[in-house]
Order: structure tokens, then C-alpha cells, then sequence
């Protein structure tokens, strides 16, 4: 896998793992790109790295997305490298009538269907370059669902599978297709789960996270599952039934 020279573009790449991977494709002099919702996060961001490009995207909107894949085609001449990282968890209580449906339909539009936008708009420019990589944010969820937070398993699940059926359908045009699939990171995204039950998943800091990525990627790996995804990718086939109930202990949220 080429290593530099790389024009890289990452959704919601202002914290967490996305700003994570950013940073270590910048490491190794890469033009990275990165989008997100929230303008005064991405401006903090261009701030402290003046070498990186922002734009502010909505990954749900369908005209956002072509303006963004039309103004990075004028001013870059296309991308090589599409990180598709933009993504929210809710914890939800499938058995309260009273949740919130378009919470749930919004974390399902981000999650599932926005990499499928984002690959649909940038195909074109993916197919004009010589290292042409998807690379896919599931989750090691995937594998086993975190019952206080459906909606986002599933999704990551249905991520997960998506990844798999389109790899051997890009690969004719010389697009490689690769997954993510990250165990509990330290990001924001986690920060509704309680104290006792985020620690029984002993998160990851997001720098050690991009550092076990970029170990796999310039060796050309398809699939990463690093630290607990690991685990529960084996579990899962193992003894399903017993990893599905040692994470799922308290399997209603307190909210």
C-alpha cells in the first residue's frame, strides 16, 4: 500500500478516530482532507494542524455531498484515499414507546447509509487514481451487538456486511476495500455509557487505535480488528451465546 503522496479525505474527522487517522496520514506526508457538522471544531482543528483542509459537510445530504465531492474535484484533482469515519451512538430502550424515531432514523442515515452516499459521489474520482482505497469505520459491534445501544450495532453490523459484498465488485477497477472494525475507543461518541459499564470495555486511547491501523494498512490487510474486536470477532463464532451475554449484563439504558 503506497504510504505518501496521497490525497486523503475523512468524514468527521474533527476528534476522536477520524482527527486520529488525519494525523497519521499528515504524519506521512499526505494531503488529508476532513469534514464535519460542526465548523468551529474543524477551525480548532485547522488551527492547531495549519496543513490540513476542512470542509464543512453534512455526510445526510445528498446536494452537501455532491458540492463537496465537486469542490475537492476542482481544487485537488480527486481523492485517492476515501475514509468513510463519520458516525453517531445513541443509547436506546427499544421497549419505551416514547423514543425518539428520528434519533434512531438519524443514527441509521449516518451510520449505514451515508458511506454508501459517499462512495456513490466519489467513485468517479476513486476510479481515476493509481492507489485507489475505501476504507470503511464499522466497529467490532458488528461481531456481537451492545444491547443498550441497537440501533448502532446494527447498523455497524449491516456496515460490516455492505464492505464485504462490494469488495469483489470494485475490485475489477483496482479500488481496494478496506474495514475498521475498532473495539471501544476513548471518543465522545461513548460518552453516554455509564462509568462501570465503559470500563468493562477498557477503551482505547484514539493515537494507539491510528498507530495499529497505519501498522496494517501499509502492509495492505482488508480487514482490521484491533485490540477487543479481536476477541469478539473469535467469541463470536466460538461461544456466541456466552460473549453475547457478558457484554449485554445490563441490557437497558439508564436514561
Amino acid at each position: 500500500m503506497k504510504q505518501s503522496q496521497q490525497i486523503v479525505l475523512i468524514t468527521g474527522g474533527s476528534s476522536g478516530i477520524g482527527l486520529a487517522l488525519a494525523k497519521k496520514f499528515m504524519e506521512n506526508d499526505n494531503t488529508v482532507i476532513i469534514t464535519g457538522r460542526n465548523l468551529s471544531k474543524l477551525k480548532a482543528v485547522q488551527k492547531a494542524f495549519p496543513k490540513i483542509h476542512i470542509y464543512q459537510n453534512d455526510v445526510t445530504n445528498d446536494i452537501e455531498v455532491k458540492i463537496l465531492d465537486d469542490n475537492i474535484q476542482e481544487k485537488f484533482g480527486g481523492i485517492d484515499i476515501l475514509i468513510n469515519n463519520a458516525g453517531i451512538m445513541n443509547l436506546v430502550n427499544a421497549g419505551n414507546e416514547n423514543n425518539d424515531l428520528q434519533k434512531q432514523m438519524q443514527e441509521i442515515e449516518i451510520n449505514y447509509n451515508s458511506p454508501i452516499r459517499l462512495l456513490h459521489y466519489f467513485l468517479p474520482q476513486l476510479k481515476t487514481s493509481n492507489n485507489a482505497v475505501l476504507v470503511n469505520v464499522s466497529s467490532g459491534l458488528a461481531y456481537v451487538p451492545f444491547a443498550q445501544a441497537p440501533v448502532y450495532s446494527g447498523t455497524k453490523s449491516a456496515l460490516h456486511f455492505w464492505t464485504k459484498g462490494i469488495r469483489p465488485q470494485l475490485k475489477p477497477y483496482q479500488i481496494k476495500v478496506v474495514e475498521l472494525l475498532p473495539p471501544v475507543v476513548d471518543t465522545p461518541i461513548f460518552d453516554n455509557i455509564g462509568a462501570p459499564e465503559k470500563s468493562n470495555f477498557n477503551p482505547m486511547p484514539p493515537k494507539k487505535l491510528a498507530k495499529l491501523f497505519w501498522k496494517d494498512f501499509i502492509k495492505g490487510k482488508e480487514k482490521m480488528t484491533p485490540g477487543l474486536s479481536n476477541q469478539l470477532k473469535l467469541m463470536s463464532r466460538l461461544t456466541p451465546k456466552f460473549i453475547f451475554n457478558q457484554m449485554n449484563k445490563q441490557p437497558i439504558p439508564k436514561i
